[in-house]
């Protein structure tokens, strides 16, 4: 059960969502704290265990996390797990599911699965208090910043 879903309707089929979300080096271009990244040990693309090394910024600090994909299904859900070294961090996941003529629901989901003294410590060191609520925050601006992206997309075609 994933801690934390925020949804968006979107004018744009599934595909067009899918090519945005599935896309991970591009997760900078929405996200108000990755800042992209790239696929790491021979993966091109997105496929169930490939790895993507992702940056991420909040301030004036920086860091990175590798992620594994553990769940695909194009063009319909892709979902990886974070990890720091050898601690896991957390789940994250796109759902896309069609929402009328060329439209679609967007639901991300954030799974935090850090241990206890691992959250209190990365809240701490990254100032931003719980997780949960920056992260809700975020997944908002995240979901409007992709819509954007995708309607625009439609539009210019």
């Amino acid at each position: 059960m994933p801690d934390l879903e925020e949804s968006i309707h979107v004018e744009a089929p599934a595909e067009v969502v899918w090519g945005l979300v599935s896309d991970l080096t591009r997760m900078g271009e929405w996200s108000p704290e990755n800042t992209g990244g790239r696929w790491v040990g021979g993966a091109a693309g997105p496929a169930v265990g490939a790895r993507f090394r992702g940056t991420n910024r909040k301030g004036a600090l920086r860091w990175s996390t590798l992620s594994t994909i553990v769940e695909l299904e194009e063009p319909r859900v892709i979902t990886w797990d974070v990890g720091v070294g050898p601690l896991p961090v957390a789940r994250w996941s796109y759902r896309i599911e069609p929402d009328g003529y060329a439209a679609c629901r967007v639901t991300e989901t954030w799974e935090d699965r850090r241990a206890g003294w691992s959250a209190r410590l990365t809240d701490a060191v990254l100032r931003s208090g719980p997780r949960a609520p920056h992260n809700q925050r975020n997944m908002r601006v995240t979901l409007e910043r992709l819509k954007a992206a995708a309607e625009a997309s439609v539009a210019s075609s």
